[in-house]
């Protein structure tokens, strides 16, 4: 999906410091910022959790299928609920974003995975977006809506360790397109 240099500059500094902290990173496996998170969590050793919104047998998108064998060979989930067989269709990218939520302990990301997030009780977390910026639309009207904005991991680590008294073990985060 289309996301902003910006975006993804944010989401390579953010799986990477919250891989650091042990924070394992959730996310679609999907183009743009979905990527960047997962390469970005691998990198620095840390756990990663692909859905998937097909079977295993039709990776989706195809150029993510190298991403997908790194995912696994550094010790990573990759995760479907559909058959082996089943190619992706746009009604499976929502039911992908449920399970992406579901996994998450808290949760950053898409309007819809947010509402859903939501729903099962879990936190969401925004990053502020350039006004001006299309790209930016769908993150600012979380934030307008009760997401908790967020500039730095040290954000989110305040918030998570401060309301909850968790430790790192147990902590998922995710990642998603905000347009």
């Amino acid at each position: 999906r289309s996301c902003s240099e910006n975006g993804k500059s944010l989401a390579r500094k953010f799986a990477y410091e919250l891989s650091q902290c042990g924070i394992t990173i959730a996310s679609g496996l999907a183009k743009g910022i979905d990527t960047v998170a997962h390469l970005y969590s691998y990198k620095e050793k840390g756990k990663t959790i692909a859905v998937l919104p097909n079977g295993f047998n039709h990776i989706f998108p195809k150029e993510n299928v190298g991403l997908y064998e790194k995912i696994l060979d550094n010790g990573g989930l990759v995760i479907s609920e559909y058959p082996p067989d089943i190619k992706a269709k746009s009604k499976y990218f929502l039911e992908r974003n449920r399970i992406v939520s579901g996994l998450s302990a808290h949760r950053s990301g898409t309007s819809v995975t947010a509402k859903l997030a939501k729903t099962q009780g879990r936190k969401v977390f925004a990053l502020p977006h350039e006004i001006w910026d299309l790209h930016g639309v769908g993150t600012n009207r979380l934030i307008k809506t009760g997401a908790i904005l967020v500039t730095c991991v040290e954000d989110i680590l305040d918030e998570l360790y401060s309301s909850e008294n968790l430790n790192s073990s147990n902590l998922n985060f995710s990642f998603s397109n905000s347009s």
